[in-house]
């Protein structure tokens, strides 16, 4: 158990049930005979939805321990993507509703964290961005509003605007949670990718 004024972000808590990840807290504290409050943005585990509870600063949580297992992914089919543990080679199945649209991401032989909660696999941690080759560009297309940016297909299937200074066989650096361009791959990135 934990009291909410202790939450920190990375906590993993049990509420009603479910599983829910500390994102962001912020703690105000009351004025005269007002108690305060711990305002919270929490990310449900299993399905990615976000919920921003208010809680007293005395109230109990039930704090839980998650295992992280480092796991090399395999590969993937409609249903699910395929990891192994590289210490043991047992081989496990996350189905996509876990891994969610971020899997787009995953290259055979990637190794990510994966938690797990009392043996099944709940949420699969990726990095913040991955490096993407362009497949293909379309041509500039001179819009007063918006000129600087082009239609990009990536080697992963995905289509995203890039600027108009990339072009096929470059590697980009996409947010995974957004999946927009942030920037050109460095140089020596490039050369081992």
């Amino acid at each position: 158990m934990v009291i909410a004024s202790e939450l920190r972000s990375g906590m993993v808590l049990r509420i009603q049930g479910e599983i829910y990840k500390v994102l962001e807290v912020e703690s105000r504290a009351g004025a005269a005979k007002m108690s305060g409050v711990v305002k919270t943005k929490l990310s449900k585990v299993k399905t990615g939805g976000l919920w921003e509870p208010h809680f007293r600063p005395q109230e109990r949580l039930d704090e839980v321990e998650l295992e992280r297992h480092m796991m090399e992914f395999l590969f993937a089919d409609a249903e699910s993507c395929t990891f192994m543990r590289p210490d043991t080679y047992e081989q496990i199945e996350i189905p996509n509703d876990v891994t969610g649209p971020a899997r787009r991401f995953l290259q055979s032989g990637m190794e990510v964290p994966v938690e797990f909660f009392a043996g099944e696999p709940i949420s699969v941690v990726f990095p913040e961005a991955a490096e993407v080759r362009v497949a293909s560009t379309t041509p500039a297309v001179h819009a007063p509003q918006d000129s600087a940016w082009k239609e990009a297909a990536l080697e992963n299937g995905m289509s995203i605007r890039v600027p108009l200074f990339i072009g096929p066989g470059e590697v980009v650096r996409i947010d995974v949670r957004t999946g927009r361009y942030m920037e050109r791959a460095r140089a020596e990135h490039k050369r081992s990718a």
